[in-house]
């Protein structure tokens, strides 16, 4: 079983057991959380699509903990001498799908 749900304007495809990073959230490790918006449901060879969301679905998950990320970004002009480093540090929360309840 596996569903299709959405968190923060994105789309995750999802099933018990897997471990995904969502938008920052500002939660203690080992915090369950529930996804409502829950778009596809698929069981089987059954597969429920919502309008918008299937009714009475959710995704129950349990928190990991914050992970982070590193961008660096350079802009480079040959032999003009410029060069112009920045970066940017984007925060994840990382949690593990338990279950998906129908």
């Amino acid at each position: 079983m596996y569903a299709v749900v959405e968190d923060g304007s994105k789309q995750y495809t999802v099933k018990a057991g897997d471990v995904l990073q969502i938008d920052l959230r500002n939660l203690e490790p080992e915090t369950k959380i529930s996804l409502e918006r829950v778009l596809l449901l698929k069981k089987g060879d059954q597969v429920i699509v919502g309008q918008p969301t299937v009714a009475g679905a959710k995704v129950v998950a349990t928190v990991l903990g914050e992970i982070s990320e590193k961008t660096n970004i350079m802009k480079y002009r040959r032999r003009k001498n410029y060069v112009r480093r920045k970066g940017h540090r984007q925060y994840f929360t990382k949690i593990r799908i338990e279950e998906v309840v129908a």
